[in-house]
């Protein structure tokens, strides 16, 4: 295999920017499934439908999020060959993720089904809409599979330098999710239940265009048949690295259920400014996630290739460049607040309203948190370094929760707005600390970094 140099030479900076662009484009347009299902459902069923939708979020990121994060971990692996220069034993651990991501895909699947109206009802979501949010999951999650395959796909793309295609990839089923929400809501009535399945239509779509991709087109990387054979050592290598990784997801959902149950206690129309407000904080996000998931790559393939002091070089500026870039987003997400939730309601209503602004003011105050935690997330897990994702999980988790049922009784809805703020900055302190005492300091052979 000719070896792969755009990540190992020139500009770190200039090459981080250049790979991120696309995967924000494609971060956007794998987001507007869920925003287009808010705005249709909200404009063209009812605001009870909208808060159906939205409520069974942190829900959706409990499964869901834990999830791909498997596939995540599967896709370090990958990296640090090809940026080793080995591309039989990158195909080798591309091919077993493939196989992995399904088989566990199709487990969680089946698993999600028996958990989604029970964890509806430990949330207390209330009974006018929970049969709503029980129908709209139950479809869903069929396509979990497929999502994995898609997500594992598409990593495993990045891993050898390609973020282009998946982007074209998500363009056409983000337009399709679009007319199907459309004629499946507005012009055939079926309500939340269409709206899932124009989604999971979509997943199922999205897997198969990145899949034939990947197995027939990628040129950087070749994955045999041979290569979908599971292997049991490199399946165990790559559980380790992907659990850590799904763990974080795991604890940051829960703390995030933890949450929507308070939130349900204040009512339909704040569930639902709360849900419109959560969904332009997740547009604002793209870019710094964006660059988080390029230095993912870039601090991989670097560590493959034994580039330590390009790593530590280049962490500081991009360290730098997601601050400014989370200043400019904190900007943005006030100025746009108000006309995108304004897309959410039929009617103006002025409860939803007042709701979702006072969460977007509090975000937007505290937003280079969540800067640092991406840049430092990513960095230690490209380094193949996955538990200190689960640490960070265990402090969003507990952010949450202390604002959850310490602060809300006391402070009421305001303190839910500052609940990601506090979780973001629990999980920031420990990231940097192992980053400078357990890696930073380190970084002289790969086996010290893999054993601290």
């Amino acid at each position: 295999m000719k070896k792969e140099r755009s990540m190992l030479t020139g500009n770190p900076i200039k090459t981080i920017i250049l790979f991120a662009l696309p995967i924000m484009a494609s971060s956007m347009l794998q987001y507007n499934y869920s925003l287009v299902d808010n705005i249709i459902v909200g404009r063209y069923v009812s605001n009870e439908a909208l808060a159906a939708v939205g409520s069974v979020g942190s829900i959706n990121s409990f499964i869901i999020g834990a999830a791909l994060g498997l596939t995540s971990g599967f896709s370090i692996p990958v990296t640090h060959a090809f940026g080793a220069g080995d591309g039989r034993k990158a195909g080798r651990f591309a091919g077993n993720s493939i196989s992995l991501a399904f088989i566990i895909g199709s487990v969680i699947a089946v698993v999600a089904h028996l958990l989604s109206t029970p964890l509806l009802k430990l949330i207390g979501t209330p009974g006018e809409i929970i049969d709503l949010s029980s129908a709209y999951l139950n479809i869903l999650y069929y396509g979990i599979p497929f999502q994995m395959l898609s997500n594992n796909f598409t990593a495993i793309s990045r891993s050898v330098g390609e973020s282009k295609k998946p982007l074209y990839f998500f363009s056409f089923t983000v337009v399709l999710n679009f007319f199907l929400d459309v004629l499946f809501v507005k012009t055939f009535s079926w309500g939340v239940e269409g709206a899932a399945l124009a989604t999971l239509i979509c997943h199922i779509i999205a897997a198969a265009l990145n899949g034939g991709f990947v197995l027939f087109r990628l040129k950087k990387i070749h994955i045999s048949k041979y290569d979908l054979i599971p292997d049991m050592k490199i399946f165990r290598k790559q559980i380790m690295l992907g659990i850590p990784v799904s763990l974080q997801f795991t604890m940051t959902s829960v703390g995030s259920m933890c949450l929507q149950s308070v939130v349900n206690s204040f009512g339909t129309n704040v569930i639902a400014g709360f849900t419109a407000a959560g969904r332009v904080e997740g547009i604002t996000n793209i870019p710094m996630s964006g660059l988080g998931v390029a230095t993912q790559t870039f601090v991989g393939q670097n560590y493959g290739a034994g580039n330590y002091k390009r790593i530590r070089e280049s962490v500081r500026r991009i360290f730098i460049l997601d601050l400014a870039v989370s200043v400019v987003m904190s900007i943005t997400l006030y100025l746009i607040s108000e006309p995108v939730i304004m897309l959410f309601m039929e009617e103006f209503n002025p409860e939803i309203m007042a709701a979702a602004k006072r969460y977007i003011l509090a975000i937007a105050q505290c937003y280079s948190l969540v800067a640092v935690l991406f840049v430092m997330r990513n960095t230690l897990q490209g380094l193949g370094f996955t538990f200190a994702n689960s640490v960070a999980g265990v402090g969003e988790f507990f952010g949450r929760l202390l604002v959850a049922f310490i602060l809300t009784p006391a402070l009421g809805f305001d303190a839910v707005c500052y609940a990601g703020p506090a979780a973001w900055l629990l999980a920031d302190v420990p990231l940097i600390i192992i980053y400078i005492y357990n890696v930073k300091k380190k970084m002289t052979t790969k086996e010290e970094i893999l054993t601290c």
